[in-house]
């Protein structure tokens, strides 16, 4: 069976061609259609093929290094060289397909061919036919402004990237908000076995192993805090199948799978903590120099009350009743009533439960990925 991350990233992967190939065959019939005066037509259908052969065949490969290439170990190893280190290598690779297929003459006559014949061919191979710089210089800024799109939205988050550049949050809107805290149980001790330099590359490795799992079920990573991930999503996004709840044991299911890689590099096996509530925050962008999207309220405060409960209930997922209240599809889980808890720094008590997921659903994948 495929999985959900390499579904995501291959459905991703035919969109992106299919937007970038659009948009080169429209350059190329706008490009061309002045090139040839006398079948002005003809000379536009001839650039919107040979922008579309162009456009597939760059986007071929930088699409597909971009969302392919990090899950390999040559991958991982770029991503974690310095940001222009990664960048001018990526540039290089890059520019130098845009050179092969648009600007040397075996690609232009390559394209030529496969639509016109070789013979035909050389009628539009002649200097002047077709703005090769042009179509160059075009692919370079693209090129360029996508590699930095994408190392940015690495460096700050996609969703953070979008609703900054759109200025979704110039100004703060109440908004109403799920909360996964997800904590990794024993991380102190291990520090002090490891070392600081070890632990840190075991938290590395689940936090990347948890990556997946969180998109796949649209989950948004807020921040990370020591040995804790911070997912959210909004009401609309998270109701659905019971994302929060699906996301947590996604998790635990993708670190079960690369437990003897764990065993062997670490010498243990991580094991988790988690807690959801949900309700209203304030979300809004602040800083100056430094620009973030952050979420106010009390409901921020009441989740990481609600993880540090799961020791003293020991119980590895607590949810409350606000949460389980606003989302669908439960019925894949098995929720037991801890009653109303008092938690720590709060007045009021909350309705608590633990939630596990029932017998059938685990035999199941595939029920347990939608919570059904």
């Amino acid at each position: 069976m495929v999985a959900e991350g390499t579904k995501r990233r291959v459905h991703f992967f035919l969109r992106a061609i299919g937007f970038l190939t659009a948009g080169a065959i429209l350059f190329g019939g706008v490009a061309a259609y002045s090139s040839f005066p006398k079948t002005p037509l003809l000379g536009a259908a001839y650039g919107a093929l040979s922008g579309a052969l162009q456009g597939i065949a760059i986007s071929l490969v930088i699409v597909g290094t971009e969302v392919f290439l990090p899950r390999t170990r040559l991958g991982l190893t770029l991503e974690r060289a310095p940001f222009f280190v990664t960048l001018a290598i990526k540039t290089f690779v890059y520019s130098a397909v845009i050179l092969l297929v648009v600007g040397s003459k075996l690609g232009r006559w390559l394209s030529a061919s496969l639509i016109l014949g070789s013979d035909a061919a050389q009628v539009v191979m002649r200097p002047g036919a077709l703005p090769v710089q042009v179509t160059m210089a075009v692919a370079f800024i693209v090129m360029l402004v996508a590699i930095l799109l994408i190392q940015i939205s690495g460096l700050v988050g996609a969703s953070t990237l979008r609703n900054i550049l759109l200025g979704r949050y110039h100004r703060s809107r109440i908004e109403e908000r799920f909360f996964l805290f997800v904590d990794i149980v024993g991380s102190t001790p291990l520090a002090e076995r490891l070392g600081p330099a070890s632990v840190h590359a075991f938290l590395n490795r689940v936090f990347q192993i948890a990556s997946d799992p969180i998109d796949d079920h649209g989950g948004e990573v807020y921040q990370y805090v020591g040995d804790e991930v911070v997912i959210t999503w909004t009401l609309a996004q998270g109701r659905t199948a019971a994302r929060p709840i699906a996301c947590y044991f996604a998790i635990q299911r993708a670190i079960e799978s690369a437990a003897k890689d764990f065993e062997r590099e670490f010498g243990t096996v991580p094991r988790l903590r988690a807690a959801l509530h949900a309700g209203p925050v304030i979300t809004g962008e602040v800083g100056g120099s430094r620009r973030a999207i952050v979420f106010h309220g009390d409901v921020m405060n009441t989740t990481s009350r609600l993880e540090n409960a799961t020791r003293e209930l020991q119980r590895s997922f607590l949810a409350s009743g606000e949460a389980l209240s606003r989302v669908e599809a439960k019925h894949g889980y098995r929720m037991t009533d801890l009653g109303q808890q008092a938690l720590r720094g709060r007045s009021e008590p909350v309705r608590v439960y633990a939630v596990e997921l029932r017998a059938e659903a685990q035999e199941s994948p595939t029920r347990q990925r939608t919570g059904t």
